[in-house]
């Protein structure tokens, strides 16, 4: 056959062409899917436990949606009231940290698989991956934004006490809508954090040619900050179930551990480093609080209580053991890093490199932890205290929000909650610093340490 007769092969699609970019939008569609049925199915269970499933009117699947806007930093604001006598002015800015911690796991897994036997990729690529990501991502949020959104009406006793209600205007109601600019904007910030902490914490995470010299100055100190979080995450499970077996309220101790534990341990690894959180608490609470941080919090009117070891272990002595928990912690860090680092790496690098990811991860949890809730009642001009639509906020929200909101101070009250970071950060670095020089001064006499670069940057 004459070779011009031959019919010529069909050019193949290459990555940018139709089926490689429908392939790079169902993967990004895959992992922000498995991220948020991974934080649903943690704040439904929270939820659930904290009693949400009472709400009136169907209220649970809103309230969901709320609690997972809060999760990748959003804000949720409260109104109502009771026609012209009374109002509500209220607002939420807490971070169930559960919630977003199983999220940011279960995504960075799915990015990674999606990568997986690929030592190099090209930066064009993996900026093409999070920009999908980032747009799927958006959109999600604002469908939560939108689903975010219900208004509980409050029955005030039937019979005539209903009808004068009625007919006045009075029939109290309380609901919540989620702030869209800050559930977008801080929600996507979030969403790049855990996409640049995934690729600095994880040795899979593939990167441009250009960068794979730098990675073992970052990833052998970041994946241990990593291990210290989720190791105190660890340690407060087996507090909680220690408390279930000791003193019951298993539903109760189940709900604050599925919503907002890493609220709690996160605080305690900061505090045990020296750091310093400044806030008030006012009014009635609507979850359990260690009473150490809630007595240390009522300092009254106008003033704020300083958290710290010290205020802590004048409330409960045992607040003292967070010292050394942090310097084993830090120290077994410093070792761990040093023993994942190449050859050759020299003492006072390993201490720098450390500091920096200690500063970095204290830094996170500051923001993270911060809390602000406000419940503004007014009935002509007249503070409520405890009654009145104090008592229907409590009622209605304390069960929705409680740990979702760690902080909500229900009945008239106020929680905020936030850090010294001017003094934490530094506090974190000079740890960092200890805790790395002494880590290689202990590696140095193990029998193998790190892990040597392979061709390409593949680690052998």
């Amino acid at each position: 056959m004459d070779q011009q007769a031959r019919p010529r092969p069909k050019a193949r699609t290459g990555p940018s062409g139709p089926p490689g970019a429908l392939r790079g939008w169902l993967d990004a569609v895959a992992v922000v899917l498995a991220g948020l049925v991974a934080m649903a199915a943690v704040a439904a269970l929270g939820l659930w436990a904290a009693g949400a499933d009472a709400l009136p009117g169907g209220g649970f699947p809103y309230v969901l949606a709320a609690t997972l806007t809060l999760a990748v930093g959003g804000s949720v604001e409260l109104d109502g009231g009771a026609g012209f006598f009374a109002s509500v002015d209220a607002g939420i800015t807490a971070m169930p940290l559960t919630v977003g911690l199983v999220g940011a796991l279960t995504m960075a897994e799915v990015f990674l698989r999606q990568l997986r036997f690929r030592a190099v990729a090209g930066g064009g690529e993996l900026l093409g991956r999070a920009a999908r990501t980032a747009v799927i991502w958006l959109a999600a949020l604002g469908l939560l934004c939108v689903a975010a959104r219900h208004t509980f009406t409050v029955p005030l006793g039937g019979g005539l006490i209903e009808e004068l209600g009625g007919a006045l205007g009075l029939n109290p109601e309380v609901g919540f809508h989620a702030d869209p600019l800050s559930t977008l904007g801080l929600g996507l910030l979030w969403l790049a954090v855990v996409l640049a902490a995934t690729f600095a914490v994880s040795r899979r995470a593939p990167l441009p040619r250009s960068l794979v010299p730098f990675q073992q100055a970052v990833r052998p100190a970041a994946f241990t900050m990593l291990l210290v979080l989720l190791g105190y995450v660890v340690i407060g499970v087996a507090a909680a179930v220690g408390t279930v077996i000791a003193h019951g309220n298993a539903r109760q101790t189940a709900a604050l551990a599925l919503l907002a534990l890493p609220n709690l341990v996160w605080l305690a690894f900061g505090v045990g480093l020296g750091a310093e959180w400044q806030g008030q608490l006012s009014g009635a609470i609507g979850l359990p609080v260690p009473k150490p941080l809630a007595a240390v919090l009522r300092v009254g009117e106008g003033g704020d209580g300083t958290v710290s070891l010290g205020t802590l272990a004048e409330q409960d002595g045992r607040a003292w053991w967070l010292l050394p928990l942090a310097a084993v912690m830090m120290l077994a860090a410093g070792v761990l890093a040093a023993y994942r680092s190449p050859r050759g790496v020299r003492l006072w690098q390993h201490a720098v490199r450390l500091g920096a990811a200690a500063a970095v991860t204290v830094l996170l949890i500051g923001v993270w932890t911060r809390v602000s809730a406000d419940y503004g009642l007014s009935v002509l001009g007249v503070g409520l205290g405890e009654g009145g639509l104090g008592d229907v906020l409590e009622s209605v929200l304390g069960p929705a929000l409680g740990p979702a909101a760690p902080a909500a101070a229900l009945a008239g009250g106020r929680l905020t909650l936030s850090p010294e970071l001017w003094t934490a950060v530094p506090l974190a670095a000079g740890w960092g610093l200890v805790a790395g020089g002494l880590g290689g001064l202990a590696a140095s006499h193990l029998g193998r340490r790190g892990e040597a670069p392979g061709r390409d940057g593949e680690h052998l």
